[in-house]
């Protein structure tokens, strides 16, 4: 399979103003500011971008404002829901929106996601879905036995366990990407096709050099890495204000 890109790609933040509003506007020029650092694919309305306080109209309306903005940047759209028909129905309207493709974070509690890749994967046509294995958010996630038999054409593991990302590239002929910098250096010397990382909306250039084996800039990343984690997502939010002047208000917790 071919992946939807290669590099390091942005688990972008969605910026709401001071009422909590959505914002698409500021977090599309957001998203082109990165492309301009060097991250090579935009992936908008995930688990940092607070999809679970964003409704359908406004993950579609990120997604059109992104595209918009980043040129021919990969946009991929999270798609994911708490339940399948939901996600199954977002999915079929995300095409509408130019995104190459979607990624959909599998639902808490369920331990066999077959079922719901299947009807994303129905939903979605043409576009190619990714699956999104982060069980300390989503538990379980996805078995990584049942990798190679869903309709999915790639995959982000934010387990940030190694002996899984080894055991998810050893089993799944697939691309994967990390969704943890700590493991982007170890995602680049086994040939993964990159990292979707939080961490990007604020450091995308030591996340390219780390992704590439540049030992040094993984250290450099490691300070801002820890703070990103403290009090997610409103850590990277403010950092991301510190540093592009965006707003740091939050809608999740």
């Amino acid at each position: 399979m071919e992946p939807v890109f290669t590099g390091v790609g942005v688990a972008l933040v969605t910026l709401f103003d001071d009422q909590r509003a959505l914002d698409a506007d500021a977090t599309a020029g957001l998203a082109a500011r990165l492309v301009e650092l060097g991250a090579d694919a935009i992936v908008v309305a995930g688990t940092t971008g607070e999809a679970d306080a964003l409704d359908d109209d406004e993950r579609l309306r990120l997604f059109t404002a992104v595209r918009a903005a980043v040129g021919d940047t990969p946009v991929v759209g999270g798609t994911g829901a708490a339940s399948t028909h939901q996600a199954a129905r977002l999915t079929a309207r995300a095409g509408d929106t130019g995104v190459d493709a979607v990624i959909a974070r599998t639902p808490r509690g369920l331990d066999d996601p077959t079922g719901y890749y299947r009807e994303i994967a129905a939903a979605a046509g043409s576009t190619p879905v990714l699956a999104y294995h982060f069980p300390a958010v989503s538990p379980p996630g996805i078995p990584v036995g049942m990798l190679p038999s869903l309709p999915v054409t790639g995959v982000k593991d934010s387990s940030g366990d190694p002996t899984r990302l080894l055991a998810t590239v050893d089993s799944y002929a697939g691309p994967v990407w990390t969704g943890n910098p700590a493991l982007i250096h170890m995602a680049g010397a086994l040939g993964c096709a990159g990292g979707i990382l939080a961490l990007a909306n604020v450091a995308p250039e030591l996340c390219v050099a780390a992704y590439a084996g540049d030992a040094d800039a993984l250290r450099k990343i490691t300070p801002t890495h820890l703070a990103c984690e403290t009090d997610f997502p409103r850590g990277v939010k403010q950092l991301v204000a510190e540093r592009f002047g965006t707003s740091d208000v939050v809608r999740m917790g």
